[in-house]
């Protein structure tokens, strides 16, 4: 019996002082959540008391005008936000999500071509983005002469966030159980069924969460897009994939860098539709999850 009591009272000892450490833990944590969440907070007041007197239908229905900026407007600036979001969507999703099905499911992984893919995409997703203007500059715009227009802008930006919708996407299919797999191939479905049918159904919440944060990387980037020369005060929308364009992070910084005030209240209330586009793309990445999460 004394044997047998020795490991319990030793499990007694030691998990008296687990609560403690772990009340400790868990204040540290929600104090560092606090804080970031006051700044974040008392960013926004701020962006939204600055911007309030702007923000009104003038604000997305006129275009950006140095002489009057109390009547200015960002609409070239949120159109070619729009544009760029969405081409680089087309481009970045299917091409990440594929290649992250060839890694995972298909892809060798005691080949050696197949670990230098693997190493490549690790080290390009933190590569500072004005490396991807300069390259965006060199070989988009000059060498294949694609110009300083729309589709040199989202090619650019759909490079930069690729290997982030890779490395995402290929954790979501990890996290798929490997029963899934495993019950789809013993019931006579082939490798393809099973991704297609099985697999990316089940991995489509974080799918969905990865793409949705590399496309809110993509839309607050400016740096890329001053190497690539877009104009920061465009008085005309986007009519196409070769037009001259704008984005809204250009235009913050052109009115923010200007002496006047009322170009600084138009700078905050720029911010502010910025922040609603991110937040209404953060929505439905959630609305996405949840939906699927609930199926499986």
């Amino acid at each position: 019996m004394a044997i047998l009591s020795t490991p319990r009272s030793a499990v007694q000892l030691a998990s008296k002082g687990r609560p403690l450490k772990e009340h400790l833990f868990r204040i540290a944590l929600m104090a560092s959540l606090a804080i970031a969440l006051a700044f974040l907070a008392m960013l926004l007041l701020y962006v939204v008391e600055k911007g309030w007197p702007r923000l009104n239908s003038m604000l997305w229905e006129n275009q950006p005008s140095i002489r009057r900026p109390e009547t200015s407007g960002i609409q070239s600036g949120i159109l070619g936000t729009l544009w760029i979001i969405a081409l680089t969507a087309v481009m970045a999703l299917p091409t990440g999500i594929l290649a992250a099905i060839y890694l995972e499911e298909y892809a060798d992984k005691t080949k050696w071509y197949n670990r230098l893919i693997e190493l490549n995409i690790s080290n390009l997703a933190a590569v500072p983005s004005i490396v991807y203007g300069i390259l965006g500059l060199g070989i988009i715009a000059r060498w294949l002469q694609f110009g300083f227009t729309v589709m040199t802008g989202a090619v650019t930006i759909s490079l930069l966030v690729l290997p982030i919708v890779i490395i995402s996407a290929r954790e979501a299919i990890r996290a798929v159980p490997p029963s899934i797999r495993e019950g789809s191939l013993a019931l006579g479905a082939t490798q393809w069924q099973t991704i297609y049918r099985q697999v990316l159904p089940a991995s489509i919440p974080g799918i969905a969460t990865g793409s949705i944060l590399a496309l809110s990387r993509a839309i607050g980037e400016a740096a890329p897009f001053l190497m690539l020369g877009a104009a920061t005060l465009v008085r005309f929308n986007p009519e196409g994939v070769w037009s001259s364009f704008t984005v809204l992070p250009l235009q913050i910084y052109s009115f923010i860098s200007r002496p006047q005030e009322e170009f600084s209240v138009l700078a905050s209330a720029a911010i502010v539709i910025l922040l609603a586009i991110l937040l209404l793309m953060n929505s439905v990445a959630i609305w996405l999850r949840n939906r699927y999460q609930k199926r499986w």
